[in-house]
């Protein structure tokens, strides 16, 4: 007998094409609690969640008053390119409809927080004004189409971009609902074909990205679905190594989730991305758990049904024999924050963004400088995978007035932080996300801190490490697919992995289960003192942690810094 379908897959059915009841209950702007369940599930798609402040939610409820409801808006920038128009207009809305602050995602995006559902609509008709999108930013679809986010002017970033774009507005959903409810369209209120979806559209998310061996910066092996471009002599592309099965999120103390890195399942010819990416959503709505939501990703049917099986379902889908895929090549991962030459004339500077919050704060006023720099240069703004800015399209003349503008902000370039500051990641957690255990994005700072203090100790604040935070196991951040994550358990408590290595190519290992916040940097020290002892020539810190071993390491711990 099939296993009965989960709520989320009846409200998706029942949604008239994504519609539901959201822009009735929108309409009610000054209505007292949430959303209903049907309505919040089917908004994800639309590119919002609606949250609420859990700072206040405690103290409000026992003086008797509602929680402080508000939404994340996402905005779905494929290869996170934005026009220096399309910059402004968001900055703009930073103020007119959030609380003065964006955010850079890891994906390529970028949210508001605190949006007040009065807002909510003039929000996203806003970003689709400025012709950017928040559909399907979120949802059971396929999200935002990452890539090497460096706008270096040849023939194969060219191509990366073009196929990023032609992906995204290809795997876009039929359904005209955000146009109903977000931009006054003519109500239909029927849903429509969807010949690629379906009327239940996908079990979960589902996450593309494309890279080149050099340039590995959206972590492809993460990823649902990847396409690591193969070239020839002059750059061009002649065919695609197609990776399956990728995903980081994983529920603490459930064996049967967990993180897992994309297998390559075949080789296709340079015109077959749309194609392949068409076969894959088709292979993962057919076949993925609509059951369970814990088990409904991509990653679970490849783990337990085999590659083999994959690309043999594939070759029926495309109706031609797909060949095995060849050896992964060489991964890496360039530095792309500073200043470097696109190769038209002009260059690009890498501006490092902590934590992706794009806001004014005391003695750094992060958003006026960007929003000057943008208007005065005309400069385009890039979102990295990293949560970095690429200001792209500089001219020569206008290299040192950009960096005195930045400066006189009190901007913190790329050359005065530290290799671990830049190659640092965390995601918003705690106020406002709901799936948030601990502290994320608040507790970044003092935990670089804490191991940059140990790194200095010992003679290794130049090393290039990366470390990932997360405020719970969903890791948005990518805590597995780094040397060190730190992954939240509960308030104050964080379980620590480390092992995996800088090009994103292997899997880190759990090495302690609970953490203090305060003890993250003391329990690492002991690791890098061994590493700056005993380690190999030229390895890296997580080379090094895979060559010990869990037991080895652990040996190395100090009892009392753990919970």
């Amino acid at each position: 007998m099939a296993a009965k379908p989960s709520g989320a897959e009846a409200i998706k059915s029942a949604s008239a094409g994504l519609r539901g009841t959201i822009a009735e209950e929108l309409a009610q702007a000054d209505a007292p609690g949430g959303l209903s369940e049907a309505a919040y599930t089917l908004l994800k798609f639309h590119g919002t969640y609606e949250q609420f402040d859990r700072d206040t939610a405690t103290a409000r409820k026992q003086s008797g008053q509602d929680k402080d409801w508000q939404f994340m808006v996402r905005v779905r920038a494929p290869a996170g390119r934005l026009t220096a128009a399309q910059w402004l207009a968001l900055d703009a809305l930073a103020d007119e409809d959030s609380d003065g602050t964006m955010r850079l995602t890891t994906r390529q995006g970028l949210q508001f927080h605190t949006v007040r559902r009065g807002k909510l609509t003039h929000c996203i008709a806003s970003i689709e004004e400025a012709l950017l999108t928040t559909m399907a930013a979120c949802g059971d679809v396929a999200r935002n189409i990452t890539t090497s986010p460096a706008p270096r002017r040849d023939a194969l970033h060219a191509r990366l971009e073009r196929e990023a774009f032609a992906l995204s507005a290809a795997l876009l959903p039929r359904t005209r609902a955000h146009h109903e409810i977000f931009l006054g369209g003519e109500r239909v209120g029927e849903a429509e074909e969807e010949p690629l979806y379906g009327p239940t559209y996908l079990p979960r998310k589902f996450k593309t990205s494309l890279a080149h061996p050099a340039d590995n910066t959206p972590d492809i092996l993460s990823n649902d679905l990847g396409f690591i471009a193969q070239t020839d002599q002059a750059g061009e592309v002649t065919g695609w190594i197609v990776t399956i099965g990728g995903g980081m999120g994983m529920t603490h103390n459930k064996p049967a989730t967990y993180p897992r890195l994309a297998d390559p399942v075949t080789v296709i010819g340079p015109d077959e991305v749309e194609a392949m990416a068409r076969a894959v959503l088709r292979l993962f709505r057919d076949h993925g758990d609509r059951s369970d939501r814990r088990h409904a990703r991509l990653k679970y049917v490849v783990a337990e049904r085999g590659v083999e099986w994959v690309r043999e379902r594939l070759s029926e889908d495309l109706g031609r024999a797909l060949p095995p895929a060849p050896p992964l090549p060489k991964l890496e991962v360039p530095e792309l924050l500073g200043w470097h030459d696109q190769g038209d004339g002009r260059l690009w500077l890498g501006v490092p963004i902590p934590s992706g919050r794009i806001a004014d704060r005391p003695g750094m006023r992060l958003r006026t400088a960007l929003r000057e720099a943008v208007a005065r240069f005309g400069l385009d703004p890039i979102a990295t995978p990293q949560q970095d800015l690429i200001l792209s399209n500089v001219r020569p003349e206008d290299r040192t007035a950009l960096e005195v503008l930045l400066r006189g902000h009190g901007i913190v370039l790329a050359e005065e932080l530290s290799p671990l500051a830049r190659w640092s990641l965390s995601c918003t957690a705690l106020p406002t996300c709901g799936q948030a255990l601990a502290e994320g994005e608040r507790v970044h700072a003092p935990i670089v801190a804490q191991v940059q203090a140990s790194l200095a100790r010992h003679g290794l604040l130049d090393e290039r490490i990366s470390l990932r935070l997360t405020g719970c196991p969903n890791g948005c951040a990518r805590p597995y697919a780094g040397e060190i994550g730190v992954v939240g358990r509960s308030p104050g408590i964080y379980a620590l992995f480390v092992g995996g290595d800088f090009e994103g190519t292997r899997l880190s290992f759990p090495l302690v289960d609970k953490l203090r916040t305060e003890a993250v940097g003391a329990t690492l020290d002991p690791l890098l003192a061994r590493f700056a002892s005993e380690r190999e020539p030229g390895e890296a810190f997580g080379d090094f942690c895979h060559r010990q071993g869990p037991d080895a390491l652990r040996a190395l711990l100090t009892p009392a810094v753990a919970a």
